[in-house]
């Protein structure tokens, strides 16, 4: 599995290092406990190791690797960090959505309505890639809305793992035939149409069993330890 290029556009060659091996590392292509090297990937990527230690240190801020003398050593992602991952994501969208909510929102619904709209032609033509990021954009979409520079900020320092995890994640629901991808694809729908009633008590429903869902694509995912 390679990192979509097409999502790397305007990205520095270290950022695009570590998209790359991010996605090897959290896929299991690279597995736990190994030992890699700047010049090693320095030698993969045929570029010199200045941007590869700006991928290792972005790598270990985000806990996937941990810097040693000899070089790094790979921590991974386990099933417990992804669901802590989703809690943080669970806190941060039942946030925002009763935030952004709590008043009719008309374009910000014709945009979501647009992103599902796309998901569904990612869906047809049978592309993952297309279909995670248009899922990504439209949860990003409801964030930014908020316009709340705290929780922005935390979205930020996640993003990188969620965009990779989705990756991961929506190739398992693609492997599920056209049934489990029109099922997440109206999970999309639902949410917009708890997000029109402007009920809170519905809204926060539906957050909360959209997680209790995704956590289920989750443990297909990524086996436990």
């Amino acid at each position: 599995m390679k990192y979509p290029s097409a999502w790397l556009q305007g990205a520095s060659l270290g950022e695009a290092i570590a998209s790359e091996l991010r996605l090897q590392i959290i896929s299991g292509t690279i597995k736990r406990g190994e030992v890699i090297s700047e010049n090693r990937i320095a030698g993969e990527f045929g570029t010199s190791r200045s941007p590869v230690r700006e991928a290792m240190k972005t790598l270990s801020s985000e806990g996937l690797i941990q810097l040693e003398r000899m070089g790094a050593v790979v921590m991974g992602l386990s099933l417990k960090d992804v669901e802590e991952l989703y809690d943080v994501r669970f806190l941060i969208e039942s946030f925002v959505q009763g935030e952004v909510f709590a008043r009719q929102q008309p374009e910000l619904i014709r945009q979501l309505r647009q992103i599902v709209d796309r998901m569904e032609l990612a869906a047809k033509h049978r592309d993952p890639i297309e279909y995670s990021y248009q899922d990504l954009t439209f949860h990003e979409r409801i964030i930014t809305e908020a316009n709340h520079k705290r929780i922005l900020h935390l979205w930020r320092s996640i993003r990188p793992i969620v965009m990779t995890v989705m990756l991961i994640t929506t190739r398992q629901v693609f492997s599920g035939g056209a049934s489990k991808l029109r099922y997440v694809t109206d999970k999309h729908i639902r949410l917009i149409q708890e997000m029109e009633s402007l009920d809170p008590d519905r809204i926060q429903t539906a957050v909360q069993q959209y997680f209790d869902d995704s956590r289920q694509t989750l443990h297909l995912s990524f086996p436990e330890d």
